[in-house]
């Protein structure tokens, strides 16, 4: 017999909130093998993010892939791993989730409450919801810091919040953030970002910006992810009156022996330098936190790629990451998503909630509930 999971911390009469669960990728816990393998094996384990069937992939993953990427991505992490003991990817969501938590409370009156969970590792979304659930929390937006939609990413992290709350017995109210590959403050802000890099720093020959890959067999069968990259590279280039030759749209990160959508970025790199460009810049607007992909893969990997191809000068442009314009463009998203919910109402009132909360204590006493 299945049993569902009650609330221990129910009474009649609890302050009901609106929860925010942000749901990023995931690091591991530490830069060593045993972490990283750990990792791995669980993001590789997902369906969603290798297509291939199981019983040709697992064998590959566990006799191959699982033997010998991790140790080398160790120390690729190790690489960027911060002074603090935490990944960046790790520190930049968490800062992300405590300015989110300042920002809900100036802009709605109600109970809204913040947490950050990773699909893969800690702190896990199970972990999560079941913080909101204790502090009463009955309308859920679901966030996933993908600003473009991919079933690789944004559809895994809707599998596993259903997957858990159907062992719930009392569901909250549920909305979910598809994307926001276009939301007008999203491209502000990366436009802001790269701005203010230029005014620190002589502006470069091109714009390169770099989305992470995707096999091109999932483009084929329906994944938007393409376009959705596409459609923020043309407006962000639209926004900072780019020429066509001052900006280019590429694809990093490829895994394995199959062809990904392309042109892939490191090879653009070298195009670029054998072109006689000398100078470029480079942002990943697809990343919300700066992590191994972007520090490790593009800041220096592919700069060396493009320095030794005879570029000169290689600059990367940081993930937006708690900047206040990216912190007002996700409240900006948060608030669309929530409208009409009692917490981000404007008719919200403190005192007609606790008239509301002693009445219902005491409708439900007499009743005979046990408070």
């Amino acid at each position: 017999m299945r049993r569902y999971n009650g609330d221990t911390s129910f009474f009649h009469g609890k302050e009901e909130a609106t929860g925010i669960l942000l749901v990023n990728l995931g690091t591991p816990d530490n830069p060593d093998t045993a972490s990283v393998r750990r990792y791995l094996k669980q993001f590789l384990s997902d369906p969603r993010v290798v297509e291939i069937p199981r019983l040709i992939w697992l064998p590959i993953l566990y006799a191959f892939v699982l033997t010998r990427r991790p140790a080398e991505s160790a120390k690729l992490y190790q690489s960027i791993w911060r002074e603090d003991g935490t990944s960046p990817l790790l520190y930049f969501s968490q800062q992300q989730q405590q300015a989110l938590q300042q920002a809900m409370k100036v802009r709605f009156k109600g109970k809204v409450i913040v947490e950050l969970a990773m699909r893969y590792g800690q702190p896990s979304i199970k972990n999560g919801l079941e913080n909101l659930k204790h502090q009463g929390v009955k309308r859920l937006l679901i966030f996933p810091l993908y600003p473009q939609y991919s079933a690789t990413t944004t559809a895994t992290s809707y599998d596993e919040v259903n997957r858990l709350l159907a062992r719930w017995r009392w569901i909250p109210e549920m909305r979910f953030v598809g994307h926001y590959y276009d939301h007008p403050a999203y491209i502000n802000a990366l436009v802001q970002g790269v701005k203010e890099h230029w005014n620190k720093h002589s502006r470069g020959q091109v714009l390169l910006m770099s989305f992470h890959g995707l096999p091109k067999r999932n483009l084929e069968l329906g994944d938007p992810y393409f376009c959705h990259c596409q459609k923020t590279g043309r407006l962000l280039a639209q926004q900072l009156a780019l020429k066509e030759n001052e900006y280019r749209i590429t694809f990093q990160s490829r895994f394995g022996k199959a062809e990904w959508i392309k042109p892939y970025t490191n090879t653009t790199l070298e195009q670029l330098a054998t072109e006689g460009i000398k100078h470029i810049d480079v942002i990943c607007p697809g990343f919300s936190v700066d992590c191994l992909e972007t520090l490790e893969e593009m800041e220096i990997q592919n700069g060396e790629v493009f320095l030794d191809a005879g570029g000169e000068i290689y600059r990367y442009i940081p993930a937006l990451n708690h900047q206040a314009e990216h912190i007002q463009a996700l409240s900006d998203i948060i608030q669309k998503h929530t409208q009409g919910w009692l917490e981000t109402s404007k008719n919200w009132d403190r005192s007609a909630i606790d008239k509301c909360s002693k009445a219902i204590q005491q409708r439900a006493k007499n009743l005979g509930a046990n408070l």
